[in-house]
């Protein structure tokens, strides 16, 4: 494991007791959060992406006002849903981020999550889905994603404009160089992850996949991740692409945590997600050095290079970070992690 980080869910709303979590105090705290996590050397802060929840939906606007406050930092997104994009906006967006964060981008994107909603890309304005989970609209608005950061030219100018057009094709702008580099793809099952390294992008594995062997999850994750740098040979792609996967772990050093984690340790479970059997990966909670010799045997995590850790971010920055910095001390350099910070 080279590099840890945070893939929080950007949950708000009541928490009980007459508080409330608004969505201002969640984007507040994420930033406030990711400081904290710089100063200590954590790799990367990723942040899921929700529309017509009460979750992070917009996550341009708060990367690049993390990426202002931070140094090294990494920053991203595990997923944004390609459904709900103009790919060009998007593309644009994403250079701009590139650029201000000087390559600290990790631009993770994918067909997205179950909704909370019917079809809301339609909503969105982008119809014509023959796939009742609009796959095929997703892998259409990436192709055209990916053809905009390779800087294609995909307009024409116009030798009449008072601005001086010119003749030829135009790129969207800005243009951020290496950024194609820097962009993963989030995949649920074995044929999502061939399709990505045929590609050439990197490779995102959350904590479930779309398929039910049999097989102990991080096997079957481990797995995925080998066809995925098979089908990114074979394709011949140059270099080594990365591969991360997402896991819920806490060290319990305090009788708070205790409180909150102590009886979520459980094995993998299967499950039904958009009509098909996946697995679920286990939660993994327990006293530092017992996570240690738990995490070494785990084989996707020894496979991936960047493990993200999901975190309750409806807790605060203090607990979250507390749980980052234990995580850190205790746990990831008995894992091969060094910090940014030497």
């Amino acid at each position: 494991m080279q590099r840890f980080g945070t893939l929080s869910f950007g949950h708000y709303g009541p928490l009980g007791g007459g508080r409330e979590l608004t969505a201002g105090d969640s984007l507040k705290q994420a930033i406030d959060l990711a400081q904290g996590m710089d100063d200590l050397g954590v790799n990367g802060t990723y942040f899921r992406v929700h529309h017509f929840a009460r979750q992070q939906a917009s996550p341009m606007p708060l990367l690049s006002a993390i990426a202002a406050r931070t140094e090294r930092i990494e920053v991203g997104t595990g997923v944004i849903d390609m459904r709900y994009e103009n790919p060009l906006y998007l593309a644009e967006e994403a250079a701009a981020l590139d650029l201000i964060s000087d390559g600290r981008l990790a631009l993770g994107v994918s067909r997205g999550s179950p909704e909370t909603v019917v079809r809301g890309y339609e909503a969105f304005g982008y119809a014509g889905s023959m796939d009742s989970r609009g796959a095929d609209l997703a892998r259409e608005h990436f192709e055209l994603f990916l053809r905009a950061i390779d800087g294609e030219t995909l307009a024409e100018r116009d030798a009449h404009s008072p601005f001086g057009g010119g003749t030829g094709g135009q790129r969207v702008e800005p243009h951020s160089p290496g950024l194609r580099s820097r962009i993963w793809w989030g995949a649920g099952n074995s044929d999502s992850a061939t399709w990505a390294g045929t590609v050439g992008v990197n490779l995102m594995s959350s904590t479930l996949l779309t398929e039910a062997s049999g097989q102990p999850f991080d096997e079957l994750q481990a797995q995925q991740i080998a066809t995925f740098r098979q089908a990114w040979r074979a394709a011949g792609h140059e270099g080594v692409p990365r591969t991360s996967i997402s896991r819920s772990i806490f060290p319990i050093t305090t009788a708070e945590e205790q409180m909150y984690f102590g009886g979520r340790q459980d094995g993998d479970q299967i499950g039904v997600i958009d009509g098909i059997r996946s697995t679920f990966g286990k939660t993994y909670a327990a006293a530092p050095d017992v996570l240690v010799e738990q995490l070494l045997q785990d084989e996707a995590l020894r496979s991936a290079d960047t493990l993200m850790l999901t975190i309750p971010s409806q807790l605060g920055v203090e607990f979250n970070l507390r749980v980052v910095e234990s995580f850190a001390k205790y746990v990831a350099p008995a894992l091969g992690w060094v910090s940014t910070r030497g």
